[in-house]
């Protein structure tokens, strides 16, 4: 085999190629190499596996701005249920003092007798269901070690997750079938409390569109009332008379004003209208705005599903149909059965006793374990 001069003329090139690479790599002083290091590093920590996505990412840029809002909301809890109670409260003041007097001198005694029964009636399960939803625990996953099954390992509790179960960053805990944070109950809502907010929802709604309607010509009355008052409050009492007036003798001698007649109203009557008016504002907002809320969570648990549970399970289906696939959601039994485990319906009775009056019953299941998939029947034969 003969030795050509070029090849290893070529040979000895790439070495000290390579040779002077490596130099000139480690002329860089230590200090710098190791900032250089420490910086590929957090940039790589937001991409370290397959799991991490672009919502992983943005969770860490605005976790400041996270806990700021959940701080906030956490000590405003309290006012906000100060002020469900004090704005309440001012409507039944109303409704006793000035309305029903009314209602007794004006209606007669079947209309009088249908909005005495139905408005306590409606009043009562408000109290019950905000006291109840207030008040009780959501439900959460146990802290010690159980054969129960989860589906993950919360992040911020280290403890196992079951099925439906999220962590509330207000009140710092995993929450059992979490649906939201409510300020207005300073309490997340969840599976041992849901149907008390909902029910909440329903009778308050309900409790200010009866307001709304049969106040609707009081309402109408007073505004009127008010409307006259501020044209004869033009008129002020005791008008001076000066040039001819005083030379005709249009007063008695000795008197220089005009004393005008009394206004043909009180101050008790200006508040009373006042108060009326009031009242119809706000129960016609309330209807409306929390009408709207009370139909959204209807839908849900036709559904079988949370709020929260609406934008997952709406997540996994566009990506199912990526790839040609149908999602179901795994907890919809049927829009009759879903509210029946709702409503923890077992018997025809306890659509009287456990939904149109007050009942402290747990729901059904601990809420840890949950049956997917169930076959087209009935879940609670009723």
């Amino acid at each position: 085999m003969r030795w050509c001069p070029s090849s290893s003329f070529h040979l000895l090139r790439c070495v000290r190629l390579r040779t002077c690479t490596k130099r000139r790599r480690n002329t860089l002083p230590l200090w710098i190499r190791e900032i250089w290091a420490y910086i590929r590093l957090l940039v790589q920590s937001f991409y370290f596996n397959s799991l991490t996505d672009s919502d992983v990412v943005f969770d860490s840029v605005f976790e400041p701005v996270f806990w700021t809002v959940d701080y906030i909301t956490r000590w405003f809890g309290t006012v906000f249920v100060f002020l469900v109670v004090v704005l309440t409260s001012s409507i039944l003041v109303i409704a006793y003092l000035f309305v029903l007097p009314m209602v007794f001198r004006t209606y007669s005694t079947a209309w009088i007798t249908w909005h005495v029964c139905y408005g306590h009636w409606n009043l009562v399960m408000i109290v019950f269901n905000y006291y109840k939803a207030t008040m009780t625990l959501p439900g959460h996953p146990p802290t010690v070690k159980n054969d129960r099954p989860f589906v993950s390992v919360c992040k911020k509790c280290i403890i196992p997750k079951p099925a439906r179960t999220h962590h509330c960053g207000i009140c710092n805990r995993c929450i059992l079938r979490m649906d939201h944070h409510c300020p207005w109950l300073n309490n997340c809502v969840g599976h041992l409390n849901h149907r008390y907010f909902f029910n909440f929802c329903l009778f308050m709604t309900m409790g200010c569109a009866f307001c709304s309607i049969s106040g609707r010509n009081l309402f109408l009355d007073a505004y009127n009332a008010i409307e006259r008052f501020k044209h004869t409050d033009v008129e002020k009492p005791g008008v001076p008379v000066t040039g001819m007036g005083v030379l005709i003798g249009l007063l008695p001698p000795g008197q220089t004003n005009y004393q005008t007649a009394a206004p043909p109203y009180t101050f008790k009557d200006k508040m009373i209208n006042k108060s009326i008016i009031y009242m119809w504002v706000l129960t016609s907002t309330v209807s409306v705005a929390l009408g709207a809320l009370t139909c959204w969570h209807a839908v849900l648990i036709s559904r079988g599903e949370t709020s929260i549970e609406r934008h997952l399970n709406h997540r996994e289906k566009e990506r199912m149909e990526k790839r040609g696939r149908v999602y179901k959601n795994p907890f919809d039994y049927g829009r009759l059965n879903n509210w029946k485990v709702f409503f923890g319906v077992q018997k025809r009775s306890h659509w009287l006793t456990r939904v149109l009056l007050p009942s402290g019953h747990t729901p059904i299941g601990d809420g840890l374990t949950w049956e997917a998939f169930p076959v087209k029947k009935d879940v609670i034969p009723v």
